[in-house]
């Protein structure tokens, strides 16, 4: 008689059975194409407690026990002042997951909540430096955050859309203010829809918006109107009614862009023109 497995085990094996082709592989696919890890690496995995970074951090924890490349992981909680019922929902997410989470505080929360300039733009920038410090303390050379192509796809068309500007969100970026650091996104090649699949198959819940400044951060800016992102979100959306592979035509579109065809493009904060080789 075969024992029953458990929920943690059944989570696993979601990963490499029910979701194979859309989890595992792209997570390896990423990992693999974009040279994400190498041997000797300590890697602080960045656990906000949200869907995206509790199934980056399953991810990098199997990929760990299957891998022959050799490297360290620490998964990292930065609790920026959390409400006591959004904390403990990440630690028992954590627990449910098998993940063993080391956590550290700050008042980045107390701090942004004072501020009338920017909160979010703030907030943000506060968190991925209390990361970066807090990882090199802890001996790690990289930190990875759970950012999916999804992401990437969004942020490219908010900035062509509503910043005049076409700018990629990269798999991995070497720090400017961290000597030695890099942010790597292991994420890359997963979609969201699949990430939402996974988490309703296994009935999981995770924290959505912990901040003391929004009630839903993914419906409201800081202003109170719609998000840019919600807007370019739906956007999406309603295209791939008709055609449901157009944000993989935008993903793949980032891969491989023509400079035979471009009016001007931008290296190391130089301008080029294609009148210079015309």
């Amino acid at each position: 008689m075969m024992k029953e497995l458990s929920q943690l085990q059944k989570i696993e094996r979601s990963i490499h059975k029910k979701f194979r082709r859309e989890l595992w592989r792209k997570f390896v696919e990423g990992v693999q194409r974009y040279e994400l890890i190498s041997t000797g690496d300590r890697i602080a995995v960045c656990v906000s407690g949200g869907k995206d970074s509790m199934l980056m951090a399953k991810l990098m924890q199997q990929l760990q026990r299957h891998s022959e490349v050799s490297f360290e992981l620490v998964f990292l909680v930065m609790n920026p002042g959390y409400n006591e019922i959004n904390f403990q929902k990440v630690v028992a997410c954590a627990t449910l997951l098998g993940i063993p989470i080391e956590v550290y505080n700050s008042d980045i929360f107390e701090i942004v909540t004072k501020t009338d300039r920017s909160p979010c733009y703030l907030c943000a920038r506060m968190r991925r430096g209390f990361l970066y410090a807090t990882a090199q303390k802890i001996g790690c050379n990289k930190i990875a955050l759970g950012h999916h192509m999804s992401d990437v796809v969004e942020t490219t068309l908010m900035g062509m859309l509503y910043g005049a500007q076409y700018q990629v969100m990269m798999p991995k970026l070497r720090s400017k203010n961290f000597a030695g650091m890099e942010l790597i996104r292991p994420m890359y090649c997963i979609g969201e829809d699949a990430i939402l699949a996974w988490k309703r198959y296994n009935g999981l819940s995770f924290i959505q918006c912990a901040c003391p400044l929004a009630e839903n951060c993914n419906i409201f800016d800081a202003n109170g109107g719609t998000s840019t992102r919600l807007v370019v979100k739906n956007l999406l959306a309603n295209l791939k009614k008709e055609n449901k592979d157009v944000e993989k035509s935008v993903f793949q579109s980032l891969q491989m862009v023509n400079l035979d065809t471009s009016i001007g493009y931008k290296l190391k904060g130089v301008e080029h023109s294609f009148l210079d080789d015309y």
